[in-house]
């Protein structure tokens, strides 16, 4: 038997895709001025109507910005979140009027190694949850959630979806938070970090390691990475 055709993608799709690409890519970083109409039918070789749709679309989706007599621009997606505060991803890029989706990658129970058991108060080779997630803003990756959760403060955590509800959300419900330690880093994105954040191989990441404490017991312990052309973070404080 045949398999299927995939059917071919609307010459619009593609320029969106391309340009979608180059942003995530951090080729265009927000506040770039993207190339002219005329420029961009030059390099996708197709119609002056083909590259106006594909950037009202990419517009409409938050990704761009389009400025009477100026051109278009790569809109802020950079969550902007207080080093001072633990919130929920979800809700940053919604009050940005973006939409969230999170891709699962692994979701399992698994024994805690050394360094976990340790991060967590726990004895080595106790029963942790274990994540890792990929959040998109508008479309483009913008953290790798790797998280490790103590069973004890979320029983049910394994049966969440997590494509509807984000790890910290369920945390909160389950197990307020009372404490937390954050230390901000710079890395170098693997291979397998790289793929997750569909950027290339050594590519600089932000990776926020956060340990959460409810009422003294260790809730969990999470490593956020961040492509560093899309994402800082602000510290407020106040006296």
């Amino acid at each position: 038997m045949t398999p299927p055709v995939a059917p071919r993608r609307l010459p619009s799709e593609e320029v969106k895709a391309s340009i979608r690409q180059r942003i995530a890519e951090g080729g265009w970083q927000a506040g770039m001025r993207l190339p002219s109409e005329r420029e961009l039918v030059q390099q996708f070789g197709c119609a002056r109507m083909t590259v106006h749709h594909a950037l009202r679309e990419l517009e409409g989706e938050g990704l761009i910005e389009r400025r009477q007599g100026s051109g278009s621009y790569v809109a802020q997606l950079h969550p902007i979140s207080n080093v001072l505060q633990v919130r929920d991803i979800h809700e940053e890029i919604a009050e940005r009027g973006h939409v969230h989706v999170t891709r699962v990658l692994d979701v399992a129970r698994e024994k805690a190694g050394a360094e976990i058991a340790t991060a967590m108060r726990l004895r080595k080779g106790a029963t942790v949850y274990h994540v890792r997630l990929v959040h998109l803003e508008n479309g483009v990756a913008i953290q790798l959630e790797d998280r490790h959760v103590n069973p004890a403060l979320a029983p049910d955590f394994l049966a969440i979806d997590f494509t509807q509800v984000t790890p910290s959300h369920v945390l909160f419900r389950h197990a307020p938070l009372t404490e937390a330690e954050q230390v901000v880093e710079a890395v170098l994105a693997d291979a397998e970090q790289a793929r997750a954040l569909e950027v290339p191989e050594g590519s600089a990441l932000l990776m926020v390691s956060r340990r959460t404490v409810s009422q003294g017991a260790v809730a969990s312990v999470a490593r956020l990475y961040h492509p560093g052309s899309r994402y800082r973070l602000i510290g407020h404080f106040s006296v």
